[in-house]
């Protein structure tokens, strides 16, 4: 069986422009200039593409083909260079996004653990707080009853 190869189609062109598109440089924003200082923002640009075409066997009296494709594009903003009297110095991107669903998870992290130690405090009632013994309470009489105790045993 042989393979013949697609043809070229509007799509196949368009992905075409979208790769040739995707250079390093599109990770530079345009640089801005304010009163001396220049910005000069930076992203992460990515993407894909893949493409399909189909041609088997098709049963009596339809016709063959098939063809497909997608395309996925992605920038996320990093932050920024300023470059002031000389010196240069990296400005992070603060994702708030990232931040919350932090807090939320941790936040969720607690709520389960506090859940499953009230479940097991509820289980055992008897593992409630107790009252201290008498020796721990009253230190000099335990103290007493400790060596009367042994005093006894000694003159047996």
């Amino acid at each position: 069986m042989t393979v013949s190869p697609a043809k070229e189609s509007p799509i196949l062109d368009t992905l075409r422009e979208v790769v040739d598109g995707a250079t390093a440089g599109k990770a530079f924003g345009t640089p801005v200039q304010h009163d001396g200082t220049l910005v000069l923002p930076v992203a992460k640009v990515g993407g894909g593409a893949g493409g399909g075409s189909g041609t088997g066997p098709a049963p009596d009296g339809q016709e063959s083909g098939g063809t497909g494709g997608g395309l996925g594009l992605s920038a996320k903003p990093l932050g920024v260079y300023v470059l002031k009297n000389g010196r240069v110095s990296w400005r992070p991107a603060i994702d708030v996004n990232r931040i919350v669903l932090g807090g939320q998870i941790v936040a969720i992290t607690g709520l389960l653990v506090l859940r499953a130690f009230l479940k097991a405090r509820a289980a055992n009632p008897g593992r409630r707080a107790r009252k201290l013994p008498a020796a721990v309470t009253d230190a000099p009489t335990a103290a007493r009853r400790r060596i009367e105790r042994l005093a006894r045993r000694a003159t047996r």
